[in-house]
C-alpha cells in the first residue's frame, strides 16, 4: 500500500520562502478593495453511461453499470475568494495559455471590476504567468490586466497550500464524483453549485499559520551555518 504525496526536499530555502508568503497573504484581514483569490485548474473526463442506471428504490441505492463511455475531455477553472465567500467556475475545452488569459480577463472586468487590486493566490504552471496575457491581447491591454494583480505562487510540491484545492475538493465530492456526459451538463450542474455556494457564503477558515510552519515543517528550513556544531568540538563534548 502506497500513499502518494507531494513531499518537498529538506533543507528546501525556496519553498520555505514560497510558503511563508503564501501563509502571510492568508492573515491578511478581509478588505472588499483587495480580494484575496486562489485560482486552480483541473482536468475532467467527461463519461457517458452504456446502460441506464437502475433507479433508487427504498432501501436500495441507485445501481450504476460499471462499463462507461469516454466523452473526451475538459478543464475545470476555479477561483474562490475564501473570506469573501464567493467563488466563480469555467469550464474552457483546454487548458492553454490562452484559455487562462481570458480567466484572467474575465476575473478582473467582470468578477471584481472595481476593486483597487485582485491579490491572486495560484500555482507556478507554466501557463499561470504574466506573459500568457501577451499571447492573447495587445500589450497595452495585457499590461492593463497585469496591473490589478498582486501575484503570489505556491511553491513546487506546495500545491495544499492553494486554498482553492480545498473548494476543489468539495466540487469533487458534491458533484464531480459522478458521471457527467457532455461539457453542457457540466456546466449545468456546476453552475448551480456554485450558485448555492455563494447564496449560502461558504467561507473557508484557514488554521495553519507561519508559526505551526516554523514548528511542525522544521525539517523545511536551512539550518544557518552558525547554529551548526563544529563536529570536532562536538566530540570534545561527547567525551567531557
Amino acid at each position: 500500500m502506497k500513499d502518494y504525496r507531494c513531499i518537498p526536499s529538506k533543507e528546501d530555502a525556496d519553498f520555505v520562502a514560497c510558503m511563508e508568503d503564501i501563509l502571510d497573504v492568508y492573515e491578511l484581514p478581509y478588505s472588499p478593495m483587495y480580494p484575496v483569490v486562489c485560482m486552480d485548474e483541473k482536468p475532467y473526463q467527461l463519461l457517458d453511461n452504456i446502460r441506464e442506471p437502475l433507479p433508487e428504490c427504498p432501501g436500495n441505492n441507485q445501481k450504476v453499470d460499471s462499463e462507461y463511455k469516454r466523452n473526451g475531455t475538459c478543464s475545470i477553472f476555479i477561483f474562490v475568494e475564501p473570506l469573501g465567500g464567493k467563488r466563480y467556475v469555467s469550464i474552457p475545452e483546454h487548458r492553454t495559455a490562452i484559455d487562462w488569459a481570458m480567466e484572467i480577463k474575465h476575473l478582473s472586468d467582470v468578477v471584481f471590476p472595481n476593486v483597487k487590486k485582485i491579490i491572486l493566490v495560484m500555482d507556478n504552471l507554466n501557463t499561470h504567468k504574466p506573459v500568457s496575457l501577451y499571447k492573447a491581447f495587445t500589450p497595452q491591454e495585457a499590461r492593463r490586466i497585469i496591473k490589478r494583480l498582486e501575484i503570489h505562487y505556491t511553491p513546487k510540491h506546495g500545491s495544499w497550500l492553494n486554498m482553492a484545492e480545498i473548494e476543489l475538493n468539495v466540487m469533487t465530492r458534491q458533484y464531480l464524483s459522478l458521471r457527467i456526459a457532455s461539457i453542457e451538463k457540466l456546466k449545468c450542474e456546476l453552475s448551480a453549485w456554485k450558485e448555492y455556494r455563494n447564496r449560502n457564503i461558504s467561507k473557508i477558515k484557514w488554521h495553519f499559520k507561519t508559526g505551526n510552519a516554523r514548528e511542525k515543517l522544521i525539517s523545511l528550513y536551512p539550518v544557518l551555518e552558525s547554529t551548526k556544531v563544529n563536529p570536532f568540538v562536538k566530540t570534545i563534548f561527547q567525551k567531557i
